[in-house]
């Protein structure tokens, strides 16, 4: 098995940066937005945008994000998704470590609207592997790394976020 460093942490954080810029500059501001972090490095990249946002416009809020409930791939857990945040009229950024088959997403999609009615819903991946089983797209994406099926992208979040190809 091969285990190969393909984007590390220094080259991450400028994909951090440039995706804050692109989510206010779309938005018009940060005034509306709040981040819903896919539960684990979704929600570790969803704060590294957040923590970028400042220097651009404003601070965001940041939660996390458990889909576990929502999944039709695995067993269903018994933990709440997040607690009882408005999400009302609220342009929610969405934050996922690998966007691959989308199952993860579209389970998210449906925690979201369980909890509210958001006046949008933007997706931002990190890596986009391809390969998609459900028709879902990303809105903003760090790096489209195409990989073969049995390949794994794997997001390592300490001590700093780094990306790796494992065979």
């Amino acid at each position: 098995m091969s285990d190969t460093e393909i984007l590390p942490a220094e080259r991450v954080h400028r994909i951090i940066v440039r995706l804050a810029y692109e989510i206010v500059e779309r938005n018009r501001g940060a005034d509306n937005l709040v981040i819903l972090g896919i539960l684990n490095d979704g929600e570790k990249i969803g704060e590294a945008i957040a923590a970028a946002i400042p220097a651009v416009d404003g601070s965001v809020p940041v939660y996390p994000l458990d889909v576990s409930l929502y999944r039709d791939d695995a067993p269903r857990a018994s933990r709440e998704s997040f607690g009882d945040i408005d999400l009302t009229d609220r342009d929610v950024i969405l934050v996922d470590d690998v966007l691959f088959t989308g199952r993860t997403a579209r389970a998210a999609l449906d925690a979201i609207v369980a909890y509210g009615r958001p006046r949008s819903i933007q997706l931002v991946v990190l890596i986009d592997r391809g390969h998609r089983e459900y028709p879902i797209h990303a809105d903003y994406v760090g790096r489209a790394i195409p990989t073969k099926h049995r390949e794994r992208i794997e997001v390592r979040t300490t001590p700093e976020i780094s990306v790796r190809l494992v065979e």
